[in-house]
C-alpha cells in the first residue's frame, strides 16, 4: 500500500509553486528509457536525467528556489554547506542573483566540485570530514557575516525545489501513457526524497529511497521510529554519506516512504557502467543509486509487472540526481569493467 500523505506545513502544493516558479530558470531535463535495462529490471524504467541540469544536479533546483526567496527578501550573501553538489548549487545560483557566496566543503571533497564552486565565484572553506564539523563553521561564518545558511536537505525550499525533478517526471511518464507505479530516489540527507513523496502525494506511486550499506540512517530511522545517526561506512558514492537524515525530511517520509533499498558498491557501480554504455549517461556514483535500487527491487519482486496487475508492465521512475564525477574514478571504473570482459572471452577462447 503506497503511503503518501504529507505533514502539516509542506504540501504538494508547495512542489507545484516551486515547479512554477523555475520553469525557464532550470533545464527541464529529458526523460529517458533503455529496452536492455527494463529486462533486467523486470519493469518499464524511466530515468529522468538531472545529471544534465544547470550545475551537474538536481541541486540546482532547490537552491535556485531558496537563494531567489533571499535576495528578494534583500539578502547579500548566503552561506551552504554540502559534501559538493548542493555547493556548487547554491555558488551558481548566488552568482544569477548577484549575492556571495560562502560554501563549507570537507577536507577530502571531490577536486571536481571545489573546482566548479570556485569557478561560480563563491568562497571554498574547508572543515573536516564530517556534517557536524562543516555545520558548525556554517554557522560561525553566518554569525560572522550575517548572511543565512540554506541547508543542504532540512529546508522547506530546497525540498520543493528538488521535488520538482520528482514531479516532472511524474508529468512525464502520465502524458506518455505510462503512469509511474513507483518512485525511486538515491537519499543523503533526505531533501530529495521527501520532495518526491510531496510530489507524489495522493497519486498511489510508491517512493523508495536508496542508500549505500552502511549510510542508512533513512532506513534505520524508519525502522526506529525516530532519527537514528550512523557513522558513515566508506562508499564511492560520495554524495550519500550524510551522519543523519534531516529532520524535516524524515517527518515527510517516515509517513509517506513505502521502503529503503540499500546497494552496495559493486551494485553502484554496476548501475553507473549501464548507463554509461546503454544510455550513454555520465552519472555520479551518488546519481546511479537509485538504479541500483531499482534493480535491486525488481530482483525482489521476482517477476515484471508484480503488483500492478496482468494488464500493463509494472513503470518505475528513477531520478538520476548528479553527474559531478571525478575523471579518474569514471577511469578505474570502466578499467575495472573492461578487465572483467576480456577475463571472460579469455576464458571462452
Amino acid at each position: 500500500m503506497s503511503r503518501t500523505a504529507a505533514p502539516a506545513g509542506l504540501h504538494r502544493t508547495d512542489v507545484e509553486e516551486a515547479a512554477r516558479w523555475l520553469s525557464g530558470r532550470v533545464v527541464r531535463t529529458p526523460v529517458l528509457r533503455s529496452p536492455v535495462i527494463d529486462q533486467l529490471a523486470g519493469a518499464r524504467v524511466l530515468f529522468k536525467a538531472e545529471n544534465l541540469q544547470n550545475g551537474g544536479s538536481y541541486k540546482m533546483r532547490g537552491a535556485l528556489r531558496a537563494v531567489g526567496r533571499l535576495a528578494s527578501a534583500g539578502h547579500a550573501g548566503v552561506i551552504a554547506q554540502s559534501t559538493g553538489n548542493h555547493a556548487v548549487a547554491v555558488a551558481l545560483a548566488a552568482r544569477q542573483h548577484g549575492l556571495a557566496a560562502i560554501v563549507v566543503l570537507p577536507v577530502d571533497a571531490a577536486k571536481t566540485k571545489v573546482e566548479r564552486a570556485r569557478a561560480a565565484g563563491a568562497r571554498v572553506v574547508f572543515a573536516g570530514t564530517d556534517v557536524q564539523e562543516r555545520v558548525a563553521v556554517a554557522r560561525e561564518l553566518s554569525d560572522e557575516t550575517g548572511h543565512p545558511v540554506i541547508d543542504a536537505y532540512d529546508h522547506p525550499d530546497v525540498i520543493a525545489g528538488q521535488g520538482s525533478a520528482s514531479l516532472e517526471l511524474i508529468e512525464e511518464a502520465e502524458r506518455a501513457g505510462t503512469p509511474l507505479d513507483a518512485l525511486v530516489v538515491p537519499v543523503g540527507g533526505g531533501g530529495g526524497v521527501a520532495g518526491a513523496c510531496l510530489a507524489a502525494t495522493g497519486s498511489g506511486i510508491e517512493v523508495y529511497g536508496v542508500e549505500p550499506v552502511g549510510c542508512d540512517s533513512l532506513a534505520r530511522s524508519l525502522e526506529a521510529g525516530e532519527r537514528v545517526p550512523v557513522s558513515p561506512a566508506a562508499t564511492i558514492a560520495d554524495g550519500l554519506r550524510p551522519s543523519c537524515v534531516g529532520e524535516l525530511p524524515f517527518t515527510i517520509a517516515r509517513t509517506a516512504v513505502r521502503g529503503v533499498v540499500r546497494v552496495d558498491d559493486e551494485e553502484i557501480a554496476g548501475a553507473f557502467r549501464l548507463l554509461l554504455m546503454e544510455l550513454k549517461l555520465l552519472t555520479e556514483p551518488s546519481g546511479a543509486a537509485g538504479l541500483a535500487g531499482a534493480l535491486r527491487l525488481g530482483a525482489e519482486a521476482g517477476t515484471a509487472g508484480a503488483g500492478v496487475g496482468p494488464e500493463r508492465q509494472r513503470t518505475v521512475g528513477v531520478v538520476l540526481t548528479g553527474g559531478n564525477v571525478e575523471a579518474a574514478l569514471v577511469a578505474r571504473l570502466t578499467v575495472q569493467r573492461l578487465a572483467e570482459l576480456t577475463t571472460v572471452e579469455g576464458a571462452a577462447a
